[in-house]
């Protein structure tokens, strides 16, 4: 009798864990079979991706935005293959983005040129030069030497409207929580704040939830074909996506965390209603006749942030996993190609142009990086 006494408590504790257990398990007809079948398709994407691409681009944000995807599949994998790939652009590009060292011509609106130092199209290289940093024992300084360089100068200066444009959001706002978590210096978490401040009083619209992609897109100065309020899919896709970044590095304790948290959970509602039935958003997310179709790098980016809020405990699975098991069904159906390509993805541009051609021979590394960040935190759900 004392022994059955014993047993029956640790047999009755041991079917209620498996049963939270069982429970717990994320269910959807359209997730993926299993983790491994996830781990196969970032595999498949990512090996096409360098296998057509050998050659080290330069550090401009369209490339760029590869590697932060890039680096998402390494912490993943571990493939020594993907590491080295952005080891090597890295180095093409000597740690830096514009290369200007004449502080006094440094510029912060759009340019292409090694002068627009403090355009964020030019600094989203240091997220991924500090990721390799934080992967080297020896933490080499001169890896993130300029990214501190660079962003240590412009906190120095008066100016607060360097986000003028939604991209920018994603470009950025993630280096200012990674440098301060090498640092420890508090000034970029104080002028993230501060910038977004900036960004929010001209592209974000409160009654939508959404960001327009930079002033000039506002409602109604500007409409949709149809009259409507054009939200630009890549453009909320940039924001949403860089918000999940930003919280997966922002303190607990931030004192402006909780409404980074609330933006996050505001734009995770107004982009599920946006969603299509085949699981994709449009390119002018409240309008879909605007420019109707698919597109992969929205998606992709929308399909990252639920997954990153389901999997951090930001958003409730009965809302959203049907959201992020469509959209990822989605990615992996129809825009993932059995040889590897990713399509469907559109140009690069600002805004969704009515009749341009988006198929499935469009693609672009931005477009695989925001697959490959979807892929890895699709792998984390069903972990």
């Amino acid at each position: 009798m004392i022994q059955k006494r014993t047993c029956l408590p640790l047999l009755f504790l041991f079917l209620l864990t498996l049963a939270s257990t069982v429970a717990a398990k994320p269910k959807h007809p359209l997730l993926p079979t299993s983790k491994e079948q996830v781990l196969d398709q970032l595999n498949q994407a990512n090996t096409y991706w360098q296998s057509t691409n050998p050659t080290p681009g330069w550090a401009f944000w369209d490339v760029a935005a590869y590697h932060t995807g890039n680096m998402e599949a390494y912490k993943l994998t571990r493939n020594e293959a993907y590491r080295a790939y952005s080891e090597a652009w890295a180095e093409k590009n000597q740690w830096m983005g514009a290369k200007s060292t004449d502080k006094a011509k440094w510029k912060h609106t759009y340019g292409e040129k090694d002068d627009y130092v403090l355009f964020g199209d030019w600094q989203i290289c240091f997220q991924t030069y500090v990721d390799l940093y934080c992967l080297d024992g020896a933490r080499d300084g001169r890896k993130i030497a300029r990214a501190r360089e660079v962003m240590e100068y412009q906190m120095g200066t008066p100016r607060h409207d360097y986000w003028w444009w939604a991209d920018g959001l994603y470009m950025v706002m993630p280096v200012m929580t990674k440098l301060y978590r090498v640092t420890g210096n508090k000034q970029y978490l104080e002028k993230l704040y501060e910038y977004l401040r900036y960004s929010d009083s001209i592209m974000y619209d409160p009654e939508a939830k959404l960001y327009y992609r930079d002033a000039k897109y506002v409602y109604p100065r500007h409409k949709s074909a149809n009259g409507k309020k054009d939200f630009w899919a890549r453009g909320d896709g940039w924001v949403f996506a860089g918000l999940a970044k930003v919280l997966q590095d922002l303190p607990r304790k931030d004192p402006h965390r909780k409404e980074y948290e609330q933006r996050f959970r505001d734009m995770a509602q107004a982009i599920a209603n946006a969603q299509q039935p085949e699981g994709y958003w449009t390119r002018s997310m409240l309008d879909p006749a605007h420019a109707p179709g698919p597109e992969t790098s929205g998606t992709a980016f929308f399909t990252y942030g639920f997954l990153w809020g389901l999997n951090n405990g930001l958003l409730d699975k009965k809302d959203y996993l049907p959201v992020a098991a469509k959209g990822y069904h989605y990615l992996t159906a129809t825009a993932l190609q059995p040889n590897g390509k990713v399509g469907y993805v559109q140009p690069i541009g600002e805004r969704a142009i009515p009749g341009q051609i988006v198929d499935v021979n469009s693609t672009t590394g931005f477009g695989v990086g925001a697959f490959l960040l979807a892929a890895s935190e699709m792998y984390r759900l069903l972990d």
